[in-house]
């Protein structure tokens, strides 16, 4: 089976990051996207991060309709912080009957170098890139199979609605609905 593994903070998951998903299950030879909740991504500040079960608990349960897509707390095991190399690893390992590949925005192709072995995801793993604002396609210049996927642009962002919550404005149209509820009777994000 060939899956798409979505990596991130998804502090807090918000509807940009399903509207991306549902866009790569649909659209690309994907078969089922795995979102994978890092507890700490070593480009991010991890003190702003809500507790990892937390951020875990929210993708699980934004998704749960979705048969396609699984939510996977495979990080929270690892080492931190966590290396997307040294994940795809303990996945081969454990899963050796599925293909991974790896979905990313365009803004992570300017720091892709960066990463930890980032040669060797780019010859074992296909990228499927969906566009952030000013991307253009001649900018991708890593070599490898890289699949520039035209996903509607998404200009919402985590950090916008943690702000939003703080600012105590109702936003419950840029998140999944039980999302939205749990953070709210929870109190996250409000200090």
């Amino acid at each position: 089976m060939k899956i798409g593994l979505f990596f991130g903070s998804f502090n807090p998951i918000h509807i940009g990051h399903l509207a991306i998903a549902n866009f790569m299950a649909e659209y690309t030879d994907l078969e089922e996207i795995w979102f994978i909740v890092s507890p700490h991504n070593p480009l991010k500040n991890k003190a702003s991060l809500l507790n990892d079960y937390h951020r875990l608990e929210l993708v699980k349960l934004s998704i749960e309709a979705y048969p396609q897509f699984k939510a996977s707390n495979i990080e929270f095991g690892l080492p931190q912080p966590s290396f997307t190399i040294d994940t795809l690893s303990y996945l081969k390992e454990k899963h050796s009957n599925h293909q991974f590949s790896l979905i990313v925005g365009s803004d992570n192709l300017n720091s892709f170098t960066k990463w930890k072995n980032y040669e060797l995801l780019l010859q074992n793993h296909e990228l499927y890139v969906y566009p952030r604002p000013g991307f253009k396609d001649e900018d991708v210049n890593l070599p490898g199979i890289i699949h520039i996927v035209p996903a509607p642009l998404m200009e919402v962002s985590s950090s916008f609605i943690r702000q939003a919550i703080k600012e105590k404005k109702e936003i419950p149209f840029f998140l999944p609905a039980p999302a939205y509820q749990y953070i709210k009777e929870m109190h996250f994000y409000e200090k």
